[in-house]
């Protein structure tokens, strides 16, 4: 965690902040974040946008992506979301595993639950490492 707590000390007026992530734990092997969803996370319906609920998911996976491999960056290559209960405004968890690594692609999945327990939508992405700690000159 210490190492993900230090590159978000960076993030200012990053996407990150804009959202008003939170960090709450960290390995190499899952990652939970969170978020106090408020009206300008809603939509029209006075539910959570989606996009918000695919941002924190992606946002977690890639976290965890970069954790297992020692803090080298990833970027999502592929993403499928499945919105399965709305969302209301009020804290939102999201906890993001790794399912598989191989060679520079790593395979994610996370999913949002509200302070209730309900949960609000899952998602399944791929990674791409663009460098490894071995070898700086292998970059994508």
């Amino acid at each position: 965690m210490d190492k993900l707590g230090k590159m978000l000390e960076g993030e200012k007026n990053t996407f990150w902040e804009y959202l008003g992530c939170e960090l709450i734990t960290a390995d190499a092997n899952e990652v939970r974040i969170a978020l106090e969803a408020k009206q300008e996370h809603t939509n029209v319906m006075g539910i959570v946008h989606g996009g918000v609920l695919t941002s924190l998911m992606d946002q977690a996976m890639g976290m965890v992506s970069m954790a297992s491999r020692n803090m080298d960056p990833c970027v999502t290559t592929n993403l499928n979301v499945h919105f399965l209960s709305a969302m209301r405004q009020g804290r939102l968890e999201v906890r993001a595993r790794i399912l598989h690594q191989g060679g520079r692609t790593i395979t994610t999945e996370a999913e949002v639950r509200d302070s209730e327990g309900t949960l609000g939508s899952t998602s399944t992405a791929t990674f791409r490492v663009l460098r490894t700690q071995a070898s700086d000159s292998d970059k994508a």
